[in-house]
C-alpha cells in the first residue's frame, strides 16, 4: 500500500509545461536568407522524391526488391523533410517559437522515426547489393518482392516501437524550471536536459538510439562492402569487376551523403565546443540536404529511371511538335 502511495505521489509531482520555447538561430543578421535557402531545399526535396515515388509506383518494370527499397527511402525523405522544415520555417521565420507539449512530442517522434527509416533502408539496400554480388545465383531465391516487403514492414514496426518508447520516457520528466529548447526542433537531447528530476534513463536511451541508428547501420554497411570487395577480387576480368561495382555507386553515394554530415556533426560536438547557432546550422543541414540529393543521385545514376524520364519527355514533346508542324 505504501509503495502504491509513493508511486501515486511521484506521478502527481511530474510537471508538464503547456508550451516549450524553441530558440533556434539567435542573434545572426540576415538569418532569414538561411530560411529561404531551406525553403528552396524543401521544394526540391518534395518535387524530386515525389517524382521518384510516382515513377516507381506506375512503372511495373521497377516493381523489384531494389526499387521497393528506393521507394521506402523516398518516403522516409518526404516524411523527415515535412517533419522538420515547415515547422522550422513557421517557428523561426514567422517568430512563432512556442510549441505545445503534445505537439513537441509528436514532432520528436516523426523526426526520429523517418530519420531511422533512412538509416535502416540504406542497410537493407546494402544487403541487396551484397547478395546480388556475392551470391548472384541465389539472388532471386533470397531477395524477392515478398521477402523485401516483409523486411520493410518489420523495420517500420520495429522503428515505430523504439522511437515511441524513447518519446514515452520524456513524459516521465518534470520541467519545473526552463522550457527553452536549445535547438531548432524538439530534439531528444535538448529536451531531456531541461528536466529537473532524474533523467538518467533518457540519457541512456539517447546513447542507445545513436548506437542503433547511426553506429550499428554504418558498421553493418562497411562489413557488407568488405564482403562485396572480397567477392570482386574473385572476378577474373577488370571489366567484370567494374560492371559489378557500378551497380553499387548510387548506394555508396547515398551512404556517404547520409552518414558523413551526421557523423561530422557528432564528432565536432564532441571535440569542439560549438555555439548554439553553429550546431543548429550544421545539424539542420545534415538533416535537410541528404533528402534533397537522394532522388537526384538515383535519377542521374540509374539507367532505368533515366530511360523512363527520357521516354516520358519524348512522348510529351511529340504532340507539341505535331501541332507546330501543322
Amino acid at each position: 500500500m505504501s509503495s502504491l502511495n509513493a508511486s501515486f505521489s511521484k506521478n502527481i509531482s511530474i510537471v508538464r509545461p503547456e508550451y516549450f520555447f524553441i530558440i533556434g538561430l539567435s542573434g545572426i543578421p540576415y538569418s532569414n536568407y538561411y530560411y529561404i535557402f531551406l525553403f528552396i531545399v524543401y521544394s526540391i526535396t518534395m518535387i524530386g522524391n515525389s517524382v521518384v515515388l510516382l515513377i516507381i509506383a506506375l512503372e511495373r518494370n521497377l516493381h523489384s526488391p531494389k526499387y521497393i527499397g528506393v521507394f521506402n527511402l523516398a518516403l522516409a525523405d518526404i516524411g523527415e523533410t515535412n517533419a522538420l522544415i515547415p515547422n522550422m520555417m513557421k517557428t523561426l521565420l514567422f517568430d512563432s517559437r512556442y510549441i505545445s507539449y503534445n505537439a513537441c512530442l509528436a514532432n520528436m517522434f516523426f523526426v526520429f522515426l523517418f530519420s531511422s527509416m533512412q538509416s535502416f533502408t540504406l542497410v537493407v539496400l546494402a544487403y541487396d547489393r551484397f547478395i546480388a554480388i556475392c551470391l548472384p545465383l541465389r539472388y532471386h531465391a533470397i531477395v524477392n518482392n515478398t521477402s523485401t516487403v516483409l523486411v520493410f514492414s518489420a523495420v517500420w514496426a520495429f522503428n515505430c516501437s523504439i522511437v515511441a518508447l524513447m518519446v514515452s520516457f520524456i513524459t516521465r520528466l518534470s520541467f519545473c524550471e526552463s522550457t527553452v529548447i536549445q535547438s531548432y526542433f524538439c530534439d531528444h537531447g535538448p529536451v531531456h536536459r531541461l528536466a529537473c528530476n532524474d533523467n538518467r534513463i533518457n540519457v541512456i536511451i539517447g546513447f542507445l538510439i545513436s548506437a542503433l541508428y547511426i553506429v550499428a547501420p554504418l558498421i553493418t554497411i562497411i562489413i557488407s562492402y568488405m564482403g562485396i570487395f572480397l567477392a570482386l577480387t574473385k572476378i577474373t576480368t577488370w571489366q567484370g569487376r567494374l560492371k559489378a561495382l557500378k551497380t553499387c555507386v548510387s548506394h555508396l553515394l547515398l551512404v556517404g551523403i547520409y552518414f558523413l554530415p551526421i557523423c561530422s556533426s557528432y564528432i565536432a560536438a564532441l571535440l569542439v565546443s560549438l555555439t548554439l547557432n553553429a550546431r543548429v546550422i550544421s545539424t539542420s543541414l545534415a538533416y535537410a540536404i541528404p533528402p534533397m540529393l537522394n532522388p537526384i543521385i538515383y535519377v542521374l545514376n540509374t539507367a532505368e529511371i533515366k530511360y523512363i524520364i527520357k521516354k516520358a519527355l519524348k512522348n510529351r514533346s511529340a504532340p507539341i511538335r505535331e501541332n507546330t508542324s501543322k
